[in-house]
């Protein structure tokens, strides 16, 4: 039975000592901060990277509903209607509309049509894409910020290891091999939380400016609609615009 037990002990998966687990289990105070701290811009990261990746898909579809719908009808005025009530473009289109009807009698002599459509539609995009950017800074910070953040927390593990060793008297690898690898752990997981939000940003960066040339697009067909009673050929946008019913 001995011999059994002497074969399975040695068969068994020796514990690492040096993972994170032993980091975990042998951590101080501030080591626990610097994980909470990297736990937490990890889990804000990838929230924001979802959420803002789902409104850029619905924006992407309310493109493709303008499209469809808006540019199909008879007006401006028609055309929004047809726009789900919490459409973006329809925020954009009801306010270029009023903008309109806003400046007939009033501002004519002042300001032109299009200097005044130009002003309000502005505010709405601006609107907008300012509710398109949130977050996206966070993730800048979280790509920049989170490999110094674990770094911190490996220089001060090397620090408080070799402080132990020190005092204990007994500089053999194995006593220091252990506190250091733990230590070395908190550079991996700044890198962990770090590359993932770097990709994340330039991602979100680049869906956010094919989106922004969408809404140029749409506001420069709507002026135009607007002012001259043009809309753009919904089958081929880039070709010369035709006229349309107010």
């Amino acid at each position: 039975m001995s011999e059994v037990a002497t074969v399975a002990d040695a068969a068994a998966p020796a514990s690492n000592p040096y993972g994170f687990g032993a980091l975990i289990e042998h951590g101080t105070p501030v080591s626990y901060t610097i994980l909470v701290i990297l736990l937490i811009m990890s889990l804000v990261s990838w929230y924001i990277t979802f959420t803002k990746y789902w409104d850029q898909y619905r924006l992407a579809k309310s493109a493709r509903n303008v499209e469809k719908n808006f540019w199909a009808a008879g007006s401006a005025r028609e055309g929004a209607d047809r726009l789900p009530k919490d459409d973006d473009f329809r925020v954009i289109a009801e306010s270029a509309i009023r903008a309109a009807a806003h400046h007939e009698g009033r501002l004519g002599d002042r300001v032109t049509l299009r200097e005044w459509l130009e002003m309000a539609m502005t505010r709405a995009v601006d609107g907008l894409n300012s509710k398109m950017s949130a977050g996206l800074s966070f993730l800048a910070t979280v790509g920049s910020t989170a490999p110094f953040v674990g770094l911190l927390g490996t220089v001060y593990g090397i620090l408080n290891a070799l402080i132990k060793i020190g005092l204990s008297g007994q500089p053999s690898i194995d006593k220091v091999a252990g506190p250091v690898g733990e230590a070395l752990i908190m550079t991996a997981l700044g890198l962990v939380v770090a590359v993932p939000a770097v990709f994340a940003y330039n991602i979100l960066v680049k869906r956010n400016k094919a989106i922004q040339d969408t809404l140029r697009e749409f506001t420069g067909d709507l002026e135009a609609n607007l002012i001259g009673g043009l809309r753009p050929d919904v089958g081929a946008h880039q070709a010369a615009p035709t006229p349309v019913k107010k």
